[in-house]
């Protein structure tokens, strides 16, 4: 990258900074922004040779800050330090006797260790599969069998017990390295702890291995079915991350705080690969239980994130507020109003307000407090995995909090597309990356074409030649409109509820109008094939109480699930949530829920998403009861 267009690029990103009053990004002629700093896919040729290219150009540098237990302290490790571990750690794994392309898992949560396992393995010309690390032990089982993985690298014990229950499925694997110990139990499983199996001495190691080589086996989680291992190569990921650099920049003064596990393709990509082609640093956040601390503690420039974490602070908020004076809401709701109005105008679509002079007031009273509690330098937000409904991007993009919503899919190495700086509409994923091609199919499909999309299935040809097609569109069955080359994702093909009467619906727009009420924590429309639709809604605990006291009803008693007076409260909540919907939209049955949908009680994928065959398997006799006695017609 030439210094003329840094500089450009720069002069842009420190308007929006001033704009936004956020942390602005370091001047192209300092120390710490130069041409060199972005590491072009062609130099690096495979992700190896990105951190062995960015070892060479700042070997002292901060790369990763981790938080350490037995000192409750962060501790910084430097390129050079990350280097050391990783040549003792391929020293390992050469004793292991592996060939190139053999797999090797792994089942940590994001680490400094995460990182130094993924280098020594892809050094080595070896394939990682990440594993989710809160994945049950069947699924993980599964996987591994599937994938013919031959070592492992697990975090703790608890890990190791669940994974006995399903030795019988693991018998293809030859090591499995326990990353911490406690007593050093004995396990049935070949198992070997970590201060046992890592060498004295390191190596220097000689790729072997080009760009196409197949780098990683990712598994996607899955609504439905068995989950797929997606063929990613070097060459993937590494177009898909530089990709991205050109539509957000990113500085080597950045800082990312990683929450999103790396077994997520968003995460890995945009979180890991491509902090570390700009030479940005990265701390790994000690839980997500944790994140509000860490925020605060480290405070990140970026982040990477799904909408689940941005529509919980929303809803607490909207809570919060509903207990406060009339006052308190209004200047909050005329923060937001003007905020937006400062927003549009600035990505020039709006003009000049009056209002406008109320902002230093408004900022420094109201947003400049919300900015502080996530750490009060973020420029930069990703958010992908899911649609954000835009009531809750607006509200943060008002607050000076620049959420750039994107879109993608693990077989596209993930990312498709995203918003930027001075092109961001909320209610779209943004215009495509550079370098890839997008347009619409059949019965309004997205299909999308470039250098991230992926190899194929493992083991699966009949998958990928239903996915990809002889010119290389992948198909990836969301439906979509395309408008001045932003992209609209309108529904999806397989989701789609066909009523009794042929009407048809995406519940994922219902779902996500509804959930937008902080009575409902989480929200399934069911209908297909049906009269009309119903909902299944696990309800906001602390507003459930508060709604069954005021009818005089116990809030625990599982009597009050089914209390008509107060089903008929919820379904007017949802009736004000989908006013703006078709009449056949409407919802005529509730079934309240008090347990949430987890990934360990199987109800949700390991990102986040509903398995909608098993929540409707789980609450069959519900579903049941609520179409009882109307098979026809809801009005009969």
């Amino acid at each position: 990258m030439d210094v003329t267009r840094r500089s450009l690029l720069f002069r842009d990103d420190l308007h929006r900074a001033r704009a936004r009053q956020i942390a602005p990004p370091p001047t192209p002629d300092s120390d710490d922004a130069t041409e060199e700093d972005v590491i072009a896919p062609k130099l690096a040729q495979t992700l190896d040779g990105l951190f062995r290219e960015r070892l060479r150009r700042s070997p002292q540098a901060p790369a990763y800050h981790h938080y350490r237990a037995n000192d409750k302290a962060w501790h910084t490790a430097s390129w050079a330090d990350v280097a050391t571990d990783v040549a003792q750690w391929q020293a390992g794994l050469q004793r292991e006797n592996l060939k190139k392309g053999d797999r090797v898992a792994i089942l940590l949560p994001n680490s400094r260790e995460w990182v130094t396992i993924d280098q020594a393995v892809l050094g080595l010309g070896l394939v990682v599969v990440p594993l989710y690390f809160n994945d049950r032990a069947d699924s993980i089982a599964y996987i591994l069998s599937d994938a013919g993985a031959t070592v492992l690298f697990v975090h703790t014990e608890t890990q190791l017990q669940a994974l006995e229950e399903e030795s019988e499925s693991l018998q293809g694997l030859k090591r499995i390295i326990c990353i911490q110990s406690s007593a050093k139990a004995s396990f049935d499983l070949p198992v070997t702890y970590l201060d046992d199996w890592l060498p004295a001495e390191t190596i220097i190691h000689e790729p072997s291995h080009g760009s196409n080589d197949l780098a990683s086996i990712v598994y996607t989680s899955g609504t439905t079915g068995r989950p797929k291992g997606v063929m990613l190569s070097h060459w993937n990921m590494l177009s898909n991350a530089y990709s991205g650099l050109h539509s957000i920049m990113i500085y080597p003064t950045d800082h990312f705080l990683s929450f999103l596990p790396l077994s997520h393709m968003l995460e890995r990509t945009v979180g890991y690969y491509l902090p570390m082609m700009s030479g940005a640093s990265v701390s790994f956040c000690r839980a997500i239980p944790l994140l509000a601390e860490d925020l605060i503690e480290k405070r990140p420039t970026g982040m990477i994130s799904v909408p689940r974490i941005f529509e919980r602070i929303y809803t607490k908020i909207n809570s919060q507020l509903k207990e406060r004076l009339f006052i308190a809401r209004w200047l909050f709701q005329l923060t937001v109003y003007v905020g937006w109005k400062r927003f549009l105008y600035h990505q020039g679509r709006s003009g000049k307000s009056l209002l406008f002079v109320l902002w230093p007031l408004l900022d420094l009273l109201v947003a400049q407090k919300l900015r502080a509690k996530l750490g009060g330098r973020l420029r930069c937000i990703i958010c992908g995995g899911a649609p954000l409904a835009f009531p809750v991007a607006r509200m943060f993009i008002a607050m000076g909090l620049p959420i750039q919503q994107g879109y993608g899919l693990t077989e596209a190495s993930p990312v498709i597309s995203v918003n930027t700086f001075t092109n961001n509409d909320p209610a779209s994923v943004g215009p495509a990356l550079k370098d890839v091609e997008i347009k619409i199919g059949e019965d309004k499909e997205l299909l999308v074409r470039g250098p991230s999309v992926m190899l194929g299935y493992w083991n699966n040809h009949s998958a990928t030649f239903n996915t990809i097609d002889r010119d290389g569109w992948l198909y990836t069955g969301d439906q979509a409109r395309i408008e001045e080359e932003r992209i609209y994702i309108i529904g999806r093909l397989k989701e789609i509820l066909v009523l009794a009467n042929g009407e048809k619906l995406p519940p994922a727009d219902l779902e996500m109008a509804i959930s937008e009420d902080p009575m409902f924590d989480q929200v399934m429309v069911v209908g297909d094939n049906r009269p009309y639709l119903c909902a299944l809604v696990v309800v906001n605990p602390e507003r459930w109480a508060s709604l069954a006291k005021r009818n005089h009803l116990d809030p625990l008693d599982p009597d009050s699930l089914n209390n008509e007076t107060l089903k008929k409260i919820l379904l007017e909540h949802i009736a004000l949530q989908l006013e703006d919907f078709p009449g056949y939209a409407n919802i005529y049955h509730v079934t309240p829920l008090l347990e949430p949908w987890t990934v360990e009680n199987e109800l949700l994928t390991p990102t986040l998403k509903p398995k909608r065959k098993k929540v409707l398997q789980h609450y069959e006799a519900a579903l049941e009861d609520m179409y009882a006695g109307h098979e026809l017609d809801p009005d009969d």
